[in-house]
């Protein structure tokens, strides 16, 4: 084991005797009060520098009433382990911590799941000027827990938020839904069916089919919903709808896919059973997570931008966004991959 010494921190006093002048001084000059002379300063400032000195942000900020941090909750399912989330999270939680950052915060990030480790008075025991909250809906008491804070009055803000009065952040999902399905149709597919839910505290899935929908009926079609099991994890989601959809003999030739987890898993199962993309089924998912590229073919996918996401989540959070809430929806983009012919 390395025998590691303490070491010795260097404090304005420090700096002070090194640059003849009083701890006050040296702070009003580190300050950039204009009670200090530039010669002065000038000469504080080389002293610092040499003895390797740093300001305590920190501590101002406290004097300030501020921490200088923002809490992150990344809410699992209940037995869920971190690594088995959906990687889309770890992206806007990237996002997120980046976005903190350029405003000058630093980010405290914890992953919940059982009851009795859910924790959200971040403001409260000092360690955090607000909260963001993400990640699965399918943690009904997380939400419960986290909703009952936000109606606290605590700075709060929410991505994948099964309730419409908080201070939610969303990619824009109708859209994608419509962008989606009208790249199917005008790819030649004819029976284009969606894997998702409307029933699902999921908002986000609701408003991704009613895009798809739209450009269905638009086109003079039909609108088919294929739901998904809320209780299994996305993969098996997909796989177990798409194993539902040929063993009924439905008639298909495209899918529109809620998110890309479960898109990855329909294809897996599609493989398995001898069917091939894009040529006997064209997809689209929702999310344009990393793995998306790395499929047999690459996934087509909706992708939002997620460096708008998190700063949209950290202005939210801090209160400088104005506006109805239709205002914070994050923008998307079509990513053309080898799933689509």
């Amino acid at each position: 084991m390395l025998d590691r010494k303490p070491r010795q921190r260097v404090t304005s006093f420090d700096v002070a005797e090194h640059a003849g002048v009083s701890q006050s001084t040296v702070s009003r000059a580190l300050a950039n009060s204009s009670a200090i002379t530039e010669t002065t300063r000038a000469r504080v400032i080389k002293s610092a520098e040499a003895l390797g000195y740093m300001v305590d942000t920190r501590a101002a900020q406290l004097r300030q009433g501020r921490t200088g941090t923002l809490a992150v909750v990344v809410i699992c399912r209940p037995g869920e382990a971190a690594s088995d989330i959906n990687p889309f999270y770890f992206s806007l939680l990237g996002s997120v911590c980046a976005a903190a950052s350029g405003q000058g915060y630093q980010t405290l990030v914890s992953f919940q799941s059982a009851p009795d480790q859910l924790f959200g008075k971040y403001e409260e025991s000092g360690q955090a000027d607000g909260l963001i909250v993400i990640g699965t809906t399918a943690n009904d008491e997380a939400w419960s827990y986290y909703r009952g804070l936000s109606a606290d009055g605590r700075a709060v803000a929410f991505w994948g938020c099964p309730f419409d009065e908080l201070e939610w952040v969303r990619s824009d999902n109708y859209e994608g839904g419509w962008i989606a399905t009208r790249h199917l149709i005008d790819a030649g597919y004819k029976d284009i069916i969606h894997l998702g839910a409307v029933d699902s505290p999921q908002r986000q899935f609701r408003e991704r089919y009613e895009g798809y929908a739209a450009a269905m009926v638009a086109a003079g079609r039909e609108p088919r919903l294929e739901q998904v099991h809320h209780e299994a994890n996305r993969e098996t989601q997909g796989r177990e709808a798409v194993a539902a959809l040929v063993e009924s003999g439905a008639r298909f030739d495209a899918l529109f896919i809620a998110c890309d987890s479960i898109a990855l898993g329909a294809m897996e199962e599609l493989r398995d059973r001898g069917i091939s993309v894009p040529g006997q089924c064209g997809i689209v998912g929702f999310d344009g997570i990393r793995e998306g590229t790395h499929s047999s073919p690459p996934l087509t996918s909706i992708h939002p931008d997620f460096e708008v996401a998190g700063a949209m989540l950290v202005q939210t959070v801090l209160g400088e966004t104005e506006g109805a809430k239709s205002e914070r929806r994050v923008p998307i983009t079509l990513l053309r991959r080898g799933s689509v012919k």
